[in-house]
């Protein structure tokens, strides 16, 4: 059974920086690329971000491009985003996501305040 933990949110002032993982396990992490979606209040699912298998390909939305960084660790089964220049904007919960199933983990909650 897939499984995804997402840690690492928190509370952080607008120009600030929170790196997020998500540790996979039940299936073989190395073989499916992934994806951070995030759901900021009231609003739908956005997908952020997403990276291949092997994690020598990444995209971004534009709304964070320049500022977030998608990476993996296939030996740890762990995804990551780094985050930085964090805006208001950016408050949301973000959740990996395992692109073939599209199944996701609960969400780590991501508040960009002063």
């Amino acid at each position: 059974e897939v499984q995804l933990v997402e840690s690492g949110g928190g509370l952080v002032q607008p120009g600030g920086s929170l790196r997020l993982s998500c540790a996979a396990s039940g299936f073989t992490f190395s073989n499916y690329a992934m994806s951070w979606v995030r759901q900021a209040p009231g609003k739908g699912l956005e997908w952020v971000s997403g990276i291949n298998d092997n994690g020598d390909s990444t995209t971004y939305a534009n709304s964070v491009k320049g500022r977030f960084t998608i990476s993996r660790d296939n030996a740890k089964n762990t995804l990551y985003l780094q985050m930085n220049s964090l805006y208001s904007e950016d408050t949301a919960v973000y959740y990996c996501v395992e692109s073939s199933s599209l199944k996701r983990g609960q969400g780590t909650q991501v508040t960009v305040s002063s």
